[in-house]
């Protein structure tokens, strides 16, 4: 005969230990209920229960009543007398009483004794014990009827079987020191496997909501959830070792040879079929996922689309590659045969052709605006002081609104619109349960430490490093100080960790709430040296077993072994998976049995209260602020620290703006060097400091500042926050628009000589007109294409774009006038030799004509003809043809999402937090189900369509979560929801049937909440009426008890109080009339671990799925009002951008190429083809530019979103002028016309934007920021560098080959001018008078 221990007895508590094992949620695991003459609480289950298997032949009972204390007890549990005689009658009122804890018990005897005169083997005393003794196990298993049907036939016929000598005997008797009687120290019952498995199978899935948790885990000791099984839980429960059983059960599952018993063995109901003797349903699917319907399967994930195993667009590209460029290859060398020469390809029709409307409208439209900006520009010239003084004074006055700007760091503001699904609702989860909680993180690695050897039953055991007992007294030193020494003073009052921490069951429990394994010794460095030795296997205990333990059963209130809870000291449980970190082994799922031995990395969380009045956080803001620099100025040589706080990111995110100050500035000095000196012209060094522009072009910059500083002032005076992106960014998009129109208007100026009898303010009117109406096609294209950018929902999208509109358009303005006449006075100063800054000097006199530039002497004569040679054009268009298609093919794999990492600067201590979080961090974030509504809770029908428990629907709010959870891997939902409904349901029944006391009680001298744990208060039952099933009570007085639920704090004596798990979780509203309704309530479940920015934002659209399938089932028959169930997770707000992020991207880009197109088709006098031209492109451009985040590893995301916005603004400075010196030209073909525009233009692009941005982008690559070297430098630099490219390599062959026809009333006005001019002599234009053409005259 094979005998199982229940455990050893050296791990007993004192009664004075007993009353400070916390408790917490429902996770309490207080199986327990009285002990002596009533009260005293057991360890899971009544010691005195089993069923038995009935035998022919009548037996005999083992004891009968209560005789004393047993002597093996140190709390004086009452043990019972010893009696081999027959069974006795059970009086009525006892047999009453027994009915109502066993009722199978009593009907079988019932049924065999013929009648309701009983007899038993237990007497009203033993009754009333086990009535006690089990209120608290049938509380954490009454969700499922059928499991405690099975579960309380065991303990009901051990109580009071008249057969009880068929399957067990007294095993030892002692003398009870209180009465000296002799009393039952030791059982020993006879049982079978088969109906312990049984049991266990049928209640294994039964849920404690509160705590998301197995019931079972609470009742099976060291083995938990996961090593639990039927021989081990009724072992535990009959182990006096668990500090609750009043006397020892020895359960034999194997019977010997001669063994005369006969062992208990009844047939075990499955949990999924009601309970044989009842009415009752079977168990919920949350309960017994044997109820569950069979899931759907979802859908796998759609596979990459191949052909012949290559992805599917690459093969596509390839191919209209291949056919583009054999066509285009094939149609050229026909071409070029045929015509002998392609350079006379497509003539422009001769000047005798009638133009049409649109050319005349066209033309008239160019005259205009070229006559307007001439006038303009004489009247600037001619009045330089006051056009400088004007705008001087109204730049100062726009500006002198930088006072009354807001920049926004906060994350939410900058990625999150405020009219955004993840706002919104995390507005309305904020005011009405309260911010989730602020976290104080530190994640701990040993250095130097080798693992931890640990002897066991079965041998040695390596454990990882962070188990070295000096290790771990070094972290809770460190732990201590941070929780109880380290202080700061708020307005004269020193703040501790303790005055600002969350404590789920103050006042009960003081203590704060740390995540930490240390918590496991109630945060007390003596309890990490307890040692005790196993009797059996002679080994030594000691923090290693108790960790064992507690990582199997975090939710223990006692660990025998040590005589410790593994309860925090706060009175809830550490789940080592939010306290361990390295485990995992890369892995992201958890799985039914977690290497926890293997960590290498611990992980301790402070929680601290949050509060959406922000008014109240002062405290915690100081206090967090202490910690950081406290943790920042720590070391320890024993300890590798990473660490953060709530405050850190935002803090770091503030003094990233400061950071990168200096290289930002040198950048901006390269640029502004160049561009002072770049505008000079060189005639001789005898006249290098008269013909040098270092002035006017101090003063060009000064003007793109200003005009910036002026468009930050108007929306500081307007209200609208700025951003870090727009001070980063806008000065860099203004200078590359400002600097290049400065160029084209001085170089123009300097290449155009003065005519006869024509003043110097004339002169420079008439160039103004030359240049002014592409800079105005160009500007108002981008400032058009910005203003619409700010449709965007994005605020740092909207505020960028808001910004740079209007610092374009004041940009324009200022050139258009300051500029000019700026330029106006250098012309003065040069006309009389003086020299650029020090005026007061003269130089030489100028000789001979202005000379032509040499980036223009190489344009003219080596760079525009090798371009545009009979068969280097081709080549261009098969390249630039491929690279296009390349990039098509690349750009759907644009990785979306913005690493945590990258927003920081490299010098960060974030940085290392960062790494240490993918690295380690073991659980996914939290996920509250909001249900957003008024739903009537004091019907049934609406409380089945949200509860998980016996007769709720299998479509309800908890059954599909439950569901989603059991497809983790693919919904990134982790576990069950926690229920304060299920919960309630639970508490406000507990003990409404027995003697015992119930959770809910009414205080007879005023009516308020009267606590089970109150026995000095005169209290009076609640009037509950519990509903036939006997799991839920009636509906009727739903609202009238909830407020005493939520207020009651989790205690031995009603661990279901809701006060530590729901307090925060119910919003309550009295209307007008005095009623009390929910208006909105949340249930709490876990995402699996996230870890890259795909998981982050997939967990959101799966939570939003089931959300939305929850909404549809709880409305589903037309209930009024209808309610909402959304999902809520403090990153939602930050990743829900990445949902739409690609509809955003297009959405943007096509507004804005739409924009340019519509602008640029109007300012060009109405020229299709050119402005086609400019947005084709611009397309190209932007396209490549996404192959080149593809093959650079830049991400998409709203920092990226806004460079390519600029790039649209400046990809129209790249083409525009060029396309419009093409569309005015008059050479005789399409040729030359590119030819001479890219002569005119292609100088001053390349000079003016390319040359002036490549000396400042290449300082950004030394930034410390990485958001600076991936999005700013990388970035700018394909802007700048595929802008140049594509403007001045590509624009001028597409021109070439599908540029519009010339306007035909503009060469017939030119034509007309000429014979006016020469006397009626037509000629043809020479191509060193190119700039004649330009001018259109």
């Amino acid at each position: 005969m094979e005998t199982i221990k229940g455990g050893d007895r050296y791990g007993q508590v004192t009664e004075e230990e007993k009353k400070h094992i916390p408790s917490f949620l429902e996770l309490h695991l207080d199986l327990s209920t009285s002990q002596s003459s009533s009260s005293r609480p057991i360890a899971c289950l009544p010691t005195n229960s089993i069923h038995v298997q009935s035998a022919e032949d009548e037996g005999m009972c083992v004891w009968y009543g209560q005789c004393g204390a047993n002597p093996l007890s140190l709390f004086g549990s009452q043990a019972n007398c010893p009696y081999n005689g027959t069974a006795k009658p059970l009086p009525s009122a006892d047999r009453d009483n027994l009915a109502i804890v066993c009722p199978e018990l009593v009907a079988e005897l019932e049924a065999k004794q013929g009648g309701a005169d009983i007899k038993t083997c237990c007497n009203g005393t033993q009754v009333l014990s086990v009535m006690q003794q089990m209120s608290t196990g049938s509380l954490l298993l009454q969700r499922c009827p059928t499991c405690v049907a099975n579960f309380r036939q065991a303990f009901c016929h051990i109580t009071c079987d008249p057969q009880q000598s068929q399957f067990m005997r007294a095993k030892e008797i002692l003398t009870a020191p209180d009465t000296n009687k002799s009393v039952i120290s030791i059982l020993e019952v006879h049982i079978t496997k088969q109906f312990v498995s049984g049991v266990y199978e049928s209640c294994r899935d039964v849920l404690m909501p509160s705590a998301n948790e197995p019931a079972i885990s609470a009742m099976c000791g060291q083995w938990g959830t996961y090593y639990c099984n039927g021989t081990r839980w009724f072992d535990f429960m009959g182990s006096m070792s668990n500090g609750f059983a009043p006397f020892e059960i020895d359960y034999v599952y194997t019977e010997g040879q001669n063994s005369s018993f006969i062992p208990f063995n009844r047939t075990v109901i499955p949990c999924n079929q009601p309970a044989s003797n009842t009415s009752q349903k079977a168990c919920s699917c949350l309960d017994c996922r044997e109820s569950c319907p069979q899931p759907k399967p979802l859908p796998p994930p759609q596979p990459p689309f191949t052909i012949l195993g290559i992805d599917a667009l690459v093969v596509v590209m390839a191919l209209i590659f291949l056919l583009f460029t054999s066509c285009f290859i094939t149609i050229y060398i026909c071409l070029s045969c045929r015509s002998q020469s392609v350079d006379i390809m497509t003539r422009t029709s001769s000047g005798t052709d009638e133009p049409g409307c649109v050319d005349r409208t066209g033309a008239a439209m160019g005259d205009a605006i070229t006559r307007f900006f001439t006038i303009w520009g004489t009247l600037c010239a001619e009045h330089p002081w006051t056009v400088l003084i004007v705008g001087a004074l109204l730049s100062i006055g726009l500006s002198c609104g930088i006072v009354f700007l807001k920049v926004t760091t906060n994350p939410v503001d900058l990625w999150a619109s405020p009219h955004s699904r993840s706002r919104i609702e995390k507005e309305f989860f904020d005011s009405r349960f309260q911010p989730f909680y602020r976290t104080e993180m530190l994640i701990i690695r040993p250095v130097g430490v080798d693992k931890v050897s640990h002897e066991t039953p079965n041998g040695e055991e390596l454990w990882g490093p962070v188990y070295n007992k000096t290790f771990l007294q070094e972290v809770l030193q460190l732990q201590n100080h941070i929780a109880k020494e380290l202080t700061v003073t708020v307005e004269d009052k020193e703040v501790t960790l303790n005055d600002i921490c969350f404590k789920p069951l103050k006042p009960a429990n003081n203590h704060c709430t740390i995540q930490s394994v240390l918590n496991y010794f109630q945060n007390n460095p003596d309890n990490l040296n307890l040692n005790s030795t196993d009797s059996v296997f002679n080994l030594t205990i000691n923090y290693i077993n108790h960790l064992e333990t507690c990582f199997r059963n975090p939710v223990s209130p006692l660990d025998g072994k040590l005589n410790l809870p593994c309860l925090g000291e706060y009175g809830g449980p550490v789940f080592p998976y939010t306290a361990l970190g390295g485990f995992l082994n890369g892995s992201q799922t958890l799985g039914d049995n977690p290497p926890y031995k293997d960590a290498t990395a611990l992980v301790i969380i402070f929680v601290v209260n949050n509060f959406y009045n922000k008014d109240n956080l002062t405290q915690a803001l100081a206090w967090e602020e202490a910690y950081l620099s406290y943790m920042k100025n720590f070391s320890h040589p024993m300890l590798d620290i990473a660490f953060s706080g709530e405050r850190a990111v935002q803090d770091e995110l503030s003094r990233e703006s400061q950071g990168d100050i200096i290289t930002i500035l040198i950048s901006y000095c390269i640029m502004f060097a160049y561009i002072a000196l770049a505008l000079g012209e060189f005639n001789g060094c005898g006249r290098l400091l008269v013909d040098s522009k270092i002035t006017l072009g101090l003063a060009g910059v000064v003007i793109v500042l200003v005009s910036v500083s002026s468009s930050v002032g108007i929306y500081g005076y307007i209200g609208i926050p700025a951003t870090l992106i727009i001070i980063e960014v806008i000065p860099f998009l203004v200078l590359a628009v400002g600097v290049d129109n400065m160029f084209l208007l001085v170089q123009t100026y300097q290449r155009e000589a003065r005519r006869p009898a024509e003043s110097p303010s004339h002169h420079l009117g008439r160039v103004v007109g030359h240049v002014a109406p592409t800079i105005l096609v160009a500007t108002c294209s981008e400032a058009a294409c910005f203003f619409l950018g700010a449709l965007s929902g994005m605020p740092a999208v909207h505020a960028f774009a808001l910004y740079a509109g209007m610092a374009l358009t004041i940009d324009f303005i200022l050139q258009m006038t300051c500029f000019v006449s700026l330029v106006a006075l250098d012309a003065r100063r040069q006309e009389d030799n003086r020299f650029d800054i020090v005026c007061c000097v003269k130089g030489k006199q100028k000789e001979g004509a202005p000379r032509e530039g040499l980036l223009q002497k190489v344009f003219a004569g080596v760079y525009a003809p090798t371009l545009l040679s009979r068969w280097v054009r081709p080549l261009v268009m098969v390249v630039f043809a491929a690279w296009l298609c390349s990039s098509i093919a690349v750009v759907p794999k644009i990785t979306i999402g913005l690493d945590q990492e990258l927003s920081m600067p490299d010098d960060s201590y974030l940085q290392k937090y960062f790494k240490y979080l993918a690295e380690y961090l073991s659980v996914g974030p939290p996920v509250y189900f909001v249900l957003k509504g008024k739903l009537d809770f004091n019907n049934l029908t609406a409380q089945n369509k949200v509860c998980g428990t016996v007769d709720c629907n299998l479509d309800s709010l908890s059954t599909q979560v439950y569901l989603a959870s059991r497809l983790s891997n693919r919904t990134y939902i982790a576990q069950p929801a926690s229920s304060w409904l299920d919960d309630y349901m639970d508490w406000s029944v507990y003990n409404m049937k027995s003697s015992g006391t119930p959770c809910c009680r009414v205080k007879d001298s005023d009516g308020s909440f009267c606590p089970a744990s109150d026995s000095e208060s005169n209290c009076t039952n609640c009037d509950i009426t519990v509903l036939e099933d006997g799991v839920r009570p009636d509906p009727s007085t739903f609202y009238e008890y909830l407020p005493f639920f939520l207020q009651d704090i989790p205690t031995q004596d009603c661990p279901k109080g809701g006060h530590a798990a729901y307090g925060q979780a119910v919003a309550l509203h009295n209307d007008t009339q005095g009623e009390e309704s929910v208006t909105a309530s949340y249930f709490m479940t876990y995402h699996t671990i996230l870890k890259t920015s795909q998981d982050y934002y997939e967990a959101l659209l799966w939570a939003r799925q089931v959300s939305d399938n929850i909404t549809q089932a709880i409305n589903a028959g037309g209930m009024e009002p209808a309610v909402e169930v959304f999902p809520y997770s403090v990153f939602y707000v930050f990743y829900e951008q990445y949902l739409t992020m690609w509809s955003d991207v297009g959405t943007s880009l096509g507004v804005s190429l739409a924009t340019v197109f519509l602008v640029s088709f109007i300012l060009s006098g109405l020229d299709l083809f050119s402005s086609l031209m400019v947005i084709l492109t611009i397309a190209m451009i932007l396209t490549n530019l996404g192959g080149l985040m593809y093959w650079w590893g830049i991400s998409l995301n709203a920092v990226s979103l806004v460079n390519l916005v600029m790039a649209v603004g400046i990809s129209v400075e790249f083409c525009s002028h060029i396309t419009h010196a093409f569309s005015i030209s008059q050479e005789d073909t399409r040729l030359l016309r590119a030819k001479d525009a890219l002569t005119t233009m292609g100088s001053s692009v390349l000079s003016g934007i390319t040359f002036t941005k490549f000396g400042g982008i290449v300082v950004l690559a030394f930034a410390h920021s990485k958001i600076f070297k991936v999005f700013y430098f990388r970035m700018y630099l394909g802007i700048v560098l595929f802008g140049a490219a594509h403007g001045l390599i590509l624009l001028p062959v597409m021109l070439s080959f599908f540029g519009s026809a010339a306007n035909k009333t503009r060469r017939q006005q030119q034509q007309q001018q000429r014979r006016e001019e020469e006397g009626g002599e037509v000629k043809k234009p020479h191509n060193d008078q190119h700039w004649k053409v330009h001018a259109g005259l």
